[in-house]
């Protein structure tokens, strides 16, 4: 049995036809929601691999902040964890959507077919003070892998957008293995960049 890590990713798979046409003119239906991510992020966002990566800078999810606060006064302020807890939800949901997973469009606060969860740190936090000083360079292995794992999946995309337009299915093996590199990237920011735990992310797609 493989131990739970405290950060979770889930994706609900669609058991039904998706919608053809929306999948067609993903790239340009996705642009509205692209806008507003881009806004919450001080006017930041790029391609980062399978999902729209946003927020980790700028006015975005609270990262120097939230680090110094832990160093100086060991504690993680509740109203910063909802702050981030809330925007990797959205900027998830967004990044699920664009990777054709879902044919929804993305909400701003329900939690639709994407599921995220990572452990509250506590004030006192029951996390190290000094090891989030050095996170960011005990997670280059997972970067390294992770960029793999992102060209790999954009090209996963591409072929499941053919294949939604011709069955109107996406192909459970090609969606789990997405959802596997979405669930990668999410614990690792949870470790790296949100600061929720000092648990070393595993090197698995799986839950």
């Amino acid at each position: 049995m493989q131990p739970d890590y405290p950060v979770s990713f889930a994706v609900e798979y669609p058991d039904r036809p998706l919608n053809r046409l929306t999948t067609a003119f993903r790239i340009f239906t996705a642009i509205p929601i692209l806008i507003v991510i881009a806004s919450l992020s001080g006017g930041y966002a790029r391609w980062g691999g399978p999902s729209w990566e946003a927020g980790f800078s700028g006015s975005g999810v609270l990262f120097l902040p939230v680090l110094l606060m832990l160093v100086f006064r060991q504690k993680y302020p509740n109203w910063w964890y909802d702050w981030n807890l809330q925007l990797v939800r959205f900027s998830s949901r967004f990044g699920v959507y664009l990777a054709l997973m879902e044919d929804r469009y993305p909400s701003t606060d329900e939690p639709q077919s994407v599921r995220v969860e990572f452990p509250y740190p506590g004030a006192p936090a029951n996390v190290n003070r000094w090891l989030p000083l050095v996170k960011w360079f005990l997670a280059i292995p997972h970067y390294i892998v992770l960029l793999f794992l992102y060209l790999a999946a954009i090209v996963i995309v591409v072929l499941a957008w053919f294949a939604i337009l011709f069955t109107g299915r996406y192909p459970r093996g090609m969606f789990e293995f997405v959802e596997g590199v979405f669930r990668w990237h999410v614990r690792v920011a949870g470790y790296a960049l949100l600061l929720v735990t000092d648990r070393y992310p595993p090197f698995r797609l799986s839950p």
